[in-house]
């Protein structure tokens, strides 16, 4: 999670506190069906979402509307149909294409579970898990750095958590409803420690307890249907970001791209955990196998990961001393980097500056001013990669 600012800290907070959609329902004597709760329910659903997460959105979507002809009346099918939208984002934030769909079937899922939650009080709690979801995650997208809506992020936060409240008044928490409650639980202590700033700002939240979120956000992904996969996703990046438990994390993201092989993003995070850990057999097979997916134009493989890839090849080689075989691949992550407008990014000031340091390596000393004197314009001046290129530049003065 990469916060910009306090303000987006806040924001996404709030947001994360209410990413739930969950198949716990109250029940009934009569024959009320509570949609979700049903195994025949989930049975039909198994594998539009296996589709949906293996990127056959085409599959995937013509499933969903047929639920959405027979269910419409439930808030499910158009939430799976956002969720199809959402996972066309996911490769690449910074495309905006599928937002305007996405937003879409996120107001129809709130407008459909309103009309249960204000209607039909047997389906309260059903359709407060819904609302929770739709509105946290498009908080989600408002709070992206992309797009930087921070008031409307903040205003379907803040509605998210109203009704993850309401869901959390039912007793025997659900191992999807556990999903909403993991992140809040985690979420809500990590943020403060890392941002003392926003602690008077979480003084009207209830509190959290940062080790019972990471349990129960591994109990929803061992034993959840609905948010199993999106756990995963969470679990993940808490145990690589912030738990520095890089072992879990790599059998997670290698379980994921396994599942799911046509997933883009599962296939990059899984190349980022074999850069991670050293390994770079299985790491040059799979970077060069994204960069060759993106040059046969699968979907969903596009500049984003190729950037991810071709920076992993360029370290691999500069670790080898393969100078000329690693300059080509980080002048191939700069490149796509340029194609999405993420120069600035630390990928590619990190390769700026291995491409200065092979050039100084070599006694290319022109060549390596160039790169580092690059690093200097396009990074902050507070940046790391900033200070390393000032350095650098001194030392080529000084004949270092």
């Amino acid at each position: 999670m990469n916060f910009s600012s306090t303000r987006g800290c806040y924001v996404l907070l709030v947001c994360l506190l209410g990413i739930v959609f969950s198949t716990e329902g109250q029940t009934k004597k009569d024959t009320t069906i509570i949609l979700i709760n049903s195994t025949a329910m989930q049975l039909e659903a198994a594998q539009a979402l296996n589709d949906l997460y293996d990127f056959k959105f085409a599959k995937a979507e013509q499933q969903m509307r047929w639920f959405k002809q027979k269910y419409s009346w439930h808030p499910l099918p158009y939430f799976m149909l956002g969720l199809s939208e959402w996972w066309k984002i996911m490769p690449n934030t910074r495309d905006t294409r599928y937002d305007d769909r996405f937003l879409g079937y996120m107001d129809s899922t709130i407008a459909v579970a309103e009309n249960l939650y204000k209607k039909h009080p047997e389906y309260k709690i059903e359709a407060a898990f819904f609302l929770a979801a739709a509105h946290s995650f498009k908080g989600r997208l408002y709070a992206d750095e992309e797009r930087k809506n921070w008031r409307k992020a903040a205003v379907q936060g803040k509605i998210a958590l109203n009704y993850l409240e309401v869901c959390r008044t039912k007793d025997n928490l659900s191992p999807e409803l556990l999903f909403g409650d993991a992140l809040y639980n985690y979420f809500s202590v990590w943020v403060p420690e890392n941002y003392p700033s926003l602690k008077p700002l979480l003084w009207f939240f209830r509190k959290g307890d940062k080790a019972l979120g990471l349990k129960q956000l591994k109990e929803v992904s061992y034993n959840a249907f609905y948010t199993r996969t999106e756990a995963m996703v969470w679990l993940m990046r808490i145990l690589n970001s912030y738990e520095n438990d890089q072992l879990r994390a790599f059998q997670v993201a290698e379980y994921l791209f396994q599942t799911y092989p046509n997933n883009p993003y599962f296939h990059r995070y899984y190349a980022r955990m074999l850069y991670s850990r050293g390994m770079y057999p299985q790491l040059e097979v799979e970077s060069k196998r994204i960069l060759t997916l993106i040059d046969s134009a699968k979907y969903g493989y596009e500049a984003t990961s190729g950037r991810y890839a071709s920076f992993f090849l360029g370290q691999m080689y500069d670790f080898q001393r393969k100078d000329d075989l690693a300059k080509k691949y980080y002048l191939l992550s700069i490149k796509y980097a340029e194609e999405i407008g993420a120069i600035e990014s630390g990928y590619s000031l990190y390769s700026l500056i291995a491409l200065g340091e092979i050039n100084q390596r070599q006694g290319n000393k022109a060549e390596a001013k160039k790169y580092f004197t690059l690093v200097k314009k396009k990074a902050g001046r507070k940046d790391e990669a900033f200070k390393d290129a000032k350095r650098r530049l001194k030392g080529l003065e000084k004949g270092d």
